[in-house]
């Protein structure tokens, strides 16, 4: 992790836990994995407080623990996972396009708190949504629950690994940190709750001292029975976002080379595989031309045979984002996910070439990536450019480490 990284996880940390949590948090991703008692030993810190601030980063999942053979309990920083702090505006606003306010409260939530409970969270949203609508007007904890239940069959939140409950008598003494464990096929699977209730309103200053006080001790001692989904928290899936900005973004260039249509047809291809086809998958699982036009968008009115001839388009564009796996049932397509965001990236760094050093430049930079290796005089011939200027380019692309010497063989 370079110095500039290092100082960017340690702001974050202070902007959104405190001084604290940022000492505790900078001194593991500057050594790396470390029992408690050497964490306060070296920050100077009380042991109560290092513990509260490591439940603090367990529960964002910027810190993990794992059990080593000698019994000791180490707890490391997740460094990328703290970067990803930044990005947290983004999630919520692609919730909120997606599934309106309510999606963009129950994923502001579970970020702000790490991970919650189906049952607490659907309540909190359903209170903040009363908030802020008009009087007499409330919020029924139902239509969070379909909202949180959409956002899960998405694979936009799942649950977080638990504690395994076992028949058997713990063994003792009990281990020094619990195994946490998490079947694959109910990491979205949503328990059955029958959430009925209202989002209420806070009262002000003046009732609640009355009223509330009151009704305090009474209420506590309802609340002693544990909710129906006890046990079970969720988080909010960053992997998946990240897969939706991907998806997105083949979508725009599709749209920026071709046409409209085009890329509403690998919009399709991509909203039918977003569940079954992983985040590192290279590419999606392939689809016959009459599943994907019995997908398109109710209102897009094209034919199957035009359907057909724009994924013989797509299959046959040089860039390949989508190929052609096998000819039966009209054709099964894919849309090549790693050649897709290859030919992204490419696009971007010869646009910042352009940008910075001029057309002539993005020429011989896009000639380089093409051919991989090439002499000074083959650039000359191949890019049309006058020896002087091509020697003078390629020694300021050279200067800020765009391209590099390698020697010959002799």
């Amino acid at each position: 992790m370079t110095q500039a990284e290092l100082k960017l996880c340690s702001l974050l940390l202070r902007e959104h836990f405190g001084d604290i949590v940022e000492t505790i948090g900078t001194f593991l991703i500057r050594s790396g994995p470390q029992p408690l008692r050497l964490i306060a030993a070296d920050t100077g810190l009380l042991l109560d407080q290092v513990r509260k601030a490591l439940c603090v980063l367990i529960q964002h999942q910027l810190v993990r623990y794992q059990l080593q053979k000698r019994g000791l309990v180490e707890y490391e920083a997740r460094c990328w996972r703290v970067l990803r702090i930044l990005r947290y505006p983004r999630y919520i606003y692609t919730a909120k396009s997606l599934y309106g306010d309510t999606g963009e409260l129950l994923v502001e939530e579970l970020l702000l708190n790490g991970h919650m409970s189906m049952s607490v969270l659907v309540a909190k949203v359903a209170d903040r949504l009363t908030e802020t609508m008009e009087d007499g007007k409330t919020m029924d904890y139902s239509e969070v629950a379909n909202t949180f239940v959409r956002l899960a069959d998405t694979h936009f939140v799942q649950r977080c690994p638990h504690v395994p409950q076992d028949l058997d008598p713990p063994p003792v003494p009990p281990p020094p940190a619990p195994t946490l464990v998490l079947n694959e096929k109910d990491m979205y699977v949503v328990p059955k709750l029958s959430l009925v209730g209202k989002g209420k309103r806070r009262r002000s200053c003046e009732e609640e001292d009355g009223e509330h006080q009151a009704k305090k001790k009474k209420l506590d001692g309802d609340s002693t029975e544990p909710p129906p989904d006890d046990g079970i928290y969720w988080q909010v899936n960053i992997d998946r976002f990240h897969q939706h900005f991907r998806d997105q973004a083949i979508v725009s260039a599709i749209a920026n080379r071709m046409d409209q249509t085009s890329s509403e047809i690998v919009r399709t291809m991509l909203r039918m595989s977003e569940v079954t086809t992983s985040s590192n998958a290279p590419y999606t699982q392939p689809l016959s031309s009459n599943e994907i036009f019995r997908s398109l968008p109710a209102g897009y009115n094209i034919g199957k045979q035009v359907l057909d001839q724009y994924l013989t388009l797509l299959a046959d564009d040089p860039l390949e984002f989508v190929g052609k796996a096998r000819d039966s049932g009209g054709g099964m397509f894919t849309v090549n996910l790693h050649k897709a965001l290859a030919s992204l990236a490419t696009a971007t760094l010869e646009s910042i070439v352009e940008e910075r050093f001029g057309s002539r430049c993005a020429r011989i930079f896009r000639l380089l990536l093409r051919k991989k290796h090439l002499e000074q005089k083959q650039v000359e011939d191949f890019a049309m450019i006058p020896a002087k200027e091509a020697k003078d380019m390629l020694y300021r692309m050279l200067s800020e480490n765009l391209v590099a010497l390698q020697a010959g063989c002799q």
